[in-house]
């Protein structure tokens, strides 16, 4: 569950990061969000640091947390509600993301 909470966390980092220039972009919103939008993808390089695991299985996992953490942003923020093929699809890159980090390994 620590693992599953810190990609979590690391998708929401990594969301505000874009999702700020994105405002300023195609919105008009000052160019100032484009400062905290810097910290919050520096707090996804850190937060992807964490994991103990080797880099590229972490990058290979979070994609499947990623994808479920967007689509609530879809639902939350953009308040697009998702069909059930964008939560079959969540609960498929799910089911990735555990295989990929819980499956048994060699120490």
């Amino acid at each position: 569950m620590k693992t599953f909470g810190l990609f979590v966390l690391t998708a929401l980092a990594e969301i505000i990061g874009c999702y700020l220039p994105w405002l300023w972009l195609r919105r008009g919103a000052s160019a100032w969000w484009l400062l905290p939008a810097a910290a919050s993808l520096a707090v996804f390089v850190w937060l992807l640091s964490l994991h103990p695991t080797a880099s590229g299985r972490v990058y290979a996992a979070y994609g499947g947390v990623y994808v479920t953490v967007a689509l609530a942003w879809l639902w939350g923020v953009d308040r697009v509600q998702p069909t059930r093929w964008d939560l079959l699809g969540a609960a498929l890159c799910l089911g990735g993301m555990a295989v990929i980090m819980f499956s048994p390994r060699a120490a």
